[in-house]
């Protein structure tokens, strides 16, 4: 979950929302690379999860690594609740999921040298109070109870708000975990484009990093049950965004969607302040009855941007929502698999041809079946498998182009990042179809040996 904004003045102009969009506009050799990934903390002898308070805690983990590694603090209500370093952030979901929010990188080598790097800070100071962390797109034993609340005041408001409005909310915000990149836009043109490949290929990411086949302690029919919360959580603010692919597409259009989103809350003072259901349209007219006779300010904007969910959504930079979290080679696939299919003209172009023939009907349903099935997912004459296996084709075609070599010129580029996803293709598995042969074979149905087996 973002931090909250500062800054920004008030706005007097509708057509400022849209700027506000528009001002991510980069030109191509200023595009850079955000990875975010989050992964489950546990207690090694209980297998429960970490609390937030106390010797062997979400707390220590974060103290640790602000008194080893130089992270600075950030804190809420005077609990510390994330850390800042070099362009990245370590932040905190609802259920003490732990989540770098990666600094801008220009090349997936500098990603993946990121990400080992948190991963090998990480595992310091875990072994150092016997937590362990495990990379899952869903907790596979933990019941609701058994989750800690972090201490947010974002968090407490939308647990309310998600028992309203949907059926599958709560089990998104305490018991998934994602991976996602953050990637540029040159123009308007540009953005609309990639906003389209990004959604309609978000089921490819799905079925490729699906990797949540339990859930409460048993397997639970899907191959991606985080995809399948998505689906439950809150229609008003989740899902395929048809309107995306219709003529007129442009950040106008994005601002009238995410102006129709209920809002969550308004930041004020450093106290979150309850706005659950109102109007960012009434907002901007001075009557929102949370705070009558005040207008939004642009961090108001930017707050109310993070509290919308789509498997792609666009603030000053475009965001890939569909994977499950997992082992770190996938961390740094991610980022890969998309980087080639939107950082080269080309490899775009072809990623749109591939798509472009597609109705609202058919990407409803890829997404569908990629939570249930994922490689093993037929929409139509559409195979999920080979879907996959044409995209990886692209965005391998895509990484050459750009040729961002690493070791002094012995790594040519960054295509290797997709092995781990061309041998889920070849031989048809994904995480979660080994994680139920393990299950059904060796493991003998005890989801313990999962701690022990997939932790990092």
């Amino acid at each position: 979950m973002s931090i909250p904004q500062s800054g920004g003045g008030p706005i007097t102009d509708q057509s400022q929302l849209a700027g506000y969009l528009e001002a991510g506009c980069k030109p191509k050799d200023d595009w850079r690379i955000g990875t975010e990934h989050e992964k489950f903390g546990y207690c090694k002898d209980t297998l429960k999860p970490l609390p937030y308070d106390g010797e062997r805690s979400i707390r220590a983990m974060l103290e640790g690594l602000r008194d080893t590694y130089g992270w600075a603090p950030v804190e809420e209500g005077g609990n510390l609740i994330g850390l800042e370093k070099d362009g990245a952030n370590v932040s905190l979901e609802p259920g003490g999921q732990l989540e770098l929010s990666g600094a801008p990188l220009e090349t997936i080598h500098q990603t993946c040298d990121e990400v080992n790097e948190h991963l090998r800070e990480v595992q310091d100071i875990a072994d150092r109070i016997g937590a362990g962390f495990i990379g899952l797109g869903a907790a596979p034993e933990w019941s609701h109870e058994d989750m800690p609340m972090m201490p947010k005041g974002r968090y407490r408001l939308m647990t309310d708000y998600m028992g309203r409005v949907g059926t599958h909310g709560t089990q998104m915000m305490y018991r998934t975990c994602t991976v996602q990149v953050n990637l540029d836009f040159a123009s308007e043109a540009d953005m609309v484009q990639k906003f389209r490949v990004a959604l309609a290929l978000q089921p490819v990411a799905t079925a490729l990093f699906a990797n949540s086949p339990f859930f409460d302690g048993k397997p639970n029919g899907h191959k991606s049950w985080r995809s399948r919360v998505w689906r439950g959580l809150d229609d008003a603010r989740t899902g395929m965004l048809p309107f995306v692919f219709e003529d007129g597409m442009g950040f106008e259009r994005y601002v009238d969607y995410a102006l129709d989103v209920p809002m969550y809350f308004v930041y004020r003072d450093g106290k979150y302040i309850d706005a659950l259901g109102q109007s960012f349209r009434d907002f901007l007219k001075g009557e929102l009855p949370a705070l009558p006779g005040e207008v939004p300010t642009l961090s108001d904007w930017a707050d109310h941007l993070t509290t919308i969910f789509p498997e792609a959504r666009i603030k000053k930079f475009m965001e890939m929502r569909g994977a499950d979290g997992g082992p770190w080679r996938r961390i740094c696939a991610l980022p890969a698999f998309w980087t080639g299919l939107m950082y080269d003209e080309s490899a775009l172009d072809a990623a749109w041809d591939l798509v472009k023939g597609w109705d609202a009907e058919t990407r409803e349903a890829l997404r569908v079946a990629a939570s249930e099935d994922a490689l093993d997912a037929v929409v139509g004459s559409i195979r999920m498998k080979d879907l996959a296996a044409q995209a990886l084709e692209i965005s391998r075609a895509g990484l050459k182009a750009r040729a961002r070599p690493a070791s002094g010129g012995m790594i040519p580029d960054e295509r290797h990042f997709l092995n781990t996803l061309e041998d889920s293709v070849e031989d048809g598995r994904t995480p979660a179809d080994e994680l139920l042969a393990h299950y059904h074979g060796d493991w003998n149905g005890d989801l313990s040996k999962i701690y022990g087996a997939y932790s990092y």
